[in-house]
């Protein structure tokens, strides 16, 4: 990862994270089982074995989902990005969520190596995960969406207009949140955790 000329390390930065969200997200697909094996192919990235997807749709939603955040997390916009499972009446089951928090302040020199060991860990921990979660009833679905801390103006860029609001339902208690890895340094604090709705909502 060579920094780029008068690129600030938030942009740097940006540009590392989405790259390992596409990745990342393309392994939580792979993971529930969503699709037959045969539609991911194995690759190297960041010296971790990782899925890739084989069918050009499901390929390109994901990389152009992921791509269009990244103007609005360099900008420090985005707090969380999540892969979430809905079963027939479009109701929530499970959510894979990353939550990400970038200085912007900071100035210094961004280091390559220790930007790429704390990420790897996460797509290692993230292909160990499927006890965590929970299997999924026929006829689901699933979408990537992302919160933003405050909103994009549409019409300010074509990333922006691409974003529009979700009507997904949300859950009336708290949810249930496992823990699968976190990170904490500077400029960049990222973690990955699953929701699950509360035991008296739970649809499963």
């Amino acid at each position: 990862m060579e920094r780029r000329q008068n690129q600030t390390p938030q942009g740097q930065i940006a540009r590392v994270l989405v790259e390992f969200l596409e990745v990342a997200i393309t392994g939580v697909v792979f993971l529930k089982g969503f699709y037959p094996s045969g539609a991911f192919e194995r690759r190297r990235y960041m010296n971790v074995v990782v899925q890739r997807a084989r069918h050009p749709q499901l390929r390109y939603y994901i990389h152009a989902t992921v791509a269009g955040l990244l103007p609005f997390v360099q900008k420090g916009l985005v707090e969380r990005v999540a892969v979430i499972f809905f079963n027939a009446d479009n109701v929530p089951l499970e959510k894979f969520v990353f939550k990400l928090a970038m200085n912007q302040a900071y100035g210094s020199e961004v280091e390559e190596v220790d930007l790429e060991f704390s990420l790897r860990s996460f797509l290692i921990k993230l292909s160990n995960s499927e006890s965590l979660s929970k299997v999924l009833p026929p006829d689901c679905r699933w979408e990537i969406t992302a919160y933003f801390r405050s909103l994009p103006e549409t019409g300010t860029s074509k990333e922006a207009d691409l974003w529009i609001p979700t009507d997904t339902k949300q859950w009336q208690q708290p949810p249930l949140i496992t823990p699968i890895k976190s990170m904490s340094s500077e400029p960049l604090c990222l973690q990955l955790y699953l929701e699950h709705p509360s035991s008296s909502e739970s649809w499963l």
